[in-house]
């Protein structure tokens, strides 16, 4: 029995809510849940399934969403006059039940927003008919799609080589391969509130990069795809965490609102900028205005406990002159009389011909401003400068510079502290990075960890930014869309704990094989910079799959007889949609052949229940499933819970 059946025989079963012939009466459930009606209420919470989703349990106390029973029972699925299921397919609700009308905040809307689209998409050049799930109006397709996963094939690689895992360590680094969805429900069971720190660089749906989805409406498709991920993960994030979201123009302006939607705008920090490369391919996508930046956009579980630290890059806007005057000053050397004695009088007596004074000046004016008295040091260095040296030969760009650190001495203090930092064992001038990022480089990196993606991959030294601002050595972090492994070869060499999601196929032959050389000793990307020279784990291990491969052998068929194949297979594992009756399709075998190859195909893709692509946990004891007895193992002991 489905959830709004169920709800329905629960109504029916008080007459007080059916008319003469036989129909729920809407206005007096309106009536009885607005006054907390004690039968109605006790009868709901009777039902397994309707107390599951009308009722939640705070410290022991069982309480009844109101609201919630209130837009199910009004939409129209359940109820013949209403409009509410009409404006949610059209993407007129706000905060999942809310009419725009009646809010106060700025939303963004799509058709089918209120959906969970699975995304199914394992190759690149793959097209599905997916499915949008209703949050509300199907939580039992929904409970059953998110619903924690089985894992099989869990291997752990060292540098003494790889071994079977039976045993799930939560301190491991994890590499999961399988539909990231649902991979990121599955990780709730095991990481809620635990991750410090979250980088993804999705699909950014320009046609060009994998993200296909056979769907006219493609960038309601995207959205969908993202809010059904980003819910996840919020929920993944610690109290103190933050998410990194790489993208390009083509959706930042509605991602940068979605995240706003679901993380509460006040929990934005920046957009990033991040230059990139401007190359003949750009240009020829781009004939108006080449595109030169992507962006990076940041929000936190909660601003207020966000852990952030703040980096600093040496600064190219004081030359190397400057350097030498702070951090080679030392108070010692100075000469006593320069208290007393004029600049003029001090470079004559130390035979400093006129031309050199300025020089002179430049290399020793840290020094002489100290030893000058606090009151009116500003003005008595400068009228020094003016006394020892021709204006006309000062150095424009030098002279202003130094007027501007050297006005006074608060400044200059202020200055000295603020901007100068142990970079790589040296004492340097820096400035604190902002949220223009232009120092990466982004070309040449094709060669970084020894494996190449065609399209994306991105420098290490990005993603060591992310993570260095973001969290601490033995902190958890994650990556979702793990594409070449760049994240997870990041974190490993700079002391994080982490797990990466990737669904495509190309996960074995990119990431994995990364990581296995990230273990060896890779010595491309930060490895100088952080003296990386190999060691550690991680545990790769795979969502067991049950009716994914019958979609991809739906996705290769060339011929109705394959097809056929394909759907006689689905029957037989019981993998059909629940409303479909295999003796009917028999029946229409007829019309089945009168199809295109491609509406062959798309039938079949909708007879086949998405819910059971992969086998849940709870199922991980069915023999008919075929796991072995090593994946159940790792498999129960993934979801027991810690002390």
């Amino acid at each position: 029995m489905t959830f709004l059946q169920e709800l329905e025989t629960v109504l029916k079963s008080d007459e007080r809510f059916i008319s003469q012939d036989g129909q729920l009466l809407k206005p007096r459930v309106r009536d009885a849940v607005n006054q907390f009606d004690t039968n109605l209420i006790r009868s709901l919470v009777a039902s397994p399934i309707l107390k599951r989703h009308f009722f939640k349990d705070v410290d022991g106390i069982t309480i009844f969403d109101q609201e919630k029973f209130m837009w199910v029972v009004s939409s129209k699925e359940f109820l013949p006059d209403s409009y509410t299921s009409y404006r949610n397919k059209i993407g007129l609700s706000a905060n999942d039940r809310d009419l725009i009308t009646s809010s106060n905040e700025v939303t963004l809307v799509w058709p089918y927003k209120d959906c969970v689209l699975e995304g199914g998409q394992a190759k690149e050049d793959e097209k599905r008919q997916e499915i949008f799930y209703n949050e509300t109006l199907a939580p039992d397709e929904v409970g059953r799609l998110l619903a924690p996963k089985a894992f099989c094939n869990a291997t752990r690689y060292t540098a003494e080589g790889r071994e079977q895992v039976t045993e799930f360590d939560e301190h491991e680094n994890l590499l999961i391969k399988g539909n990231n969805l649902l991979a990121l429900s599955s990780l709730l069971e095991r990481y809620e509130g635990q991750v410090k720190c979250i980088y993804i660089d999705p699909p950014y749906n320009t046609g060009s990069d994998g993200f296909a989805y056979n769907d006219r409406f493609n960038h309601s498709t995207w959205l969908t795809f993202m809010r059904s991920r980003l819910a996840l993960a919020k929920r993944l994030l610690s109290v103190d965490g933050v998410i990194f979201v790489q993208c390009d123009d083509n959706e930042m302006p509605y991602l940068k609102v979605l995240m706003d939607e679901l993380f509460g705008a006040g929990n934005f920090i920046q957009i990033v900028e991040i230059r990139m490369n401007e190359g003949a391919a750009n240009e020829a996508q781009n004939p108006f205005m080449p595109k030169n930046c992507e962006y990076g956009i940041f929000f936190a579980r909660n601003r207020k406990l966000r852990k952030y630290r703040p980096l600093f890059l040496p600064s190219a806007e004081y030359d190397t002159a400057y350097n030498q005057i702070i951090l080679n000053f030392d108070a010692e050397s100075v000469p006593s009389s320069w208290e007393v004695m004029s600049l003029k009088a001090h470079m004559k007596e130390r035979g400093i011909a006129p031309e050199e004074r300025i020089k002179f000046v430049v290399e020793n004016a840290y020094r002489i401003f100290q030893t000058i008295s606090p009151k009116g040091a500003g003005r008595g260095l400068r009228e020094a400068m003016a006394r020892s040296a021709e204006s006309n030969s000062w150095d424009v760009y030098r002279r202003e510079t130094l007027d501007d650190i050297l006005t006074y001495r608060g400044r200059m203090v202020r200055f000295y502290e603020k901007n100068i930092k142990l970079l790589n064992g040296k004492r340097v001038i820096v400035k604190e990075i902002g949220s223009l990022w232009t120092d990466i480089k982004t070309t040449g990196i094709s060669s970084e960890g020894g494996v190449k993606l065609k399209n994306g991959k991105k420098p290490e030294r990005l993603i060591e930014r992310v993570l260095e601002m973001s969290s601490d050595p033995g902190d958890l972090v994650l990556d979702f869309h793990l594409g070449s492994g760049t994240t997870a070869a990041v974190a490993h060499k700079i002391g994080r704990r982490y797990i990466g999601v990737e669904q495509m196929e190309y996960i074995e032959s990119l990431a994995l094989s990364r990581l296995k050389n990230v273990i060896d000793g890779d010595a491309s990307g930060i490895s100088r910079a952080v003296q990386w020279r190999g060691g550690g784990s991680f545990v790769y291990v795979e969502l067991a799959e049950q009716g994914e491969a019958l979609l991809g052998a739906l996705q290769r068929a060339s011929t109705t007889s394959e097809v056929q194949g394909v759907l006689h297979l689905a029957t037989q594992r019981g993998l059909l949609r629940p409303s479909v009756l295999p003796g009917e399709l028999t029946e229409m075998d007829n019309e089945f052949v009168n199809l295109t190859l491609d509406e062959q195909k798309r039938v079949v893709a909708e007879l086949v229940d998405k819910n059971r692509l992969y086998v849940n946990a709870s199922d991980v004891d069915d023999e008919d499933l075929g796991l072995s007895e090593y994946d159940i193992a790792f498999t129960k002991s993934f979801y027991e819970k810690g002390e």
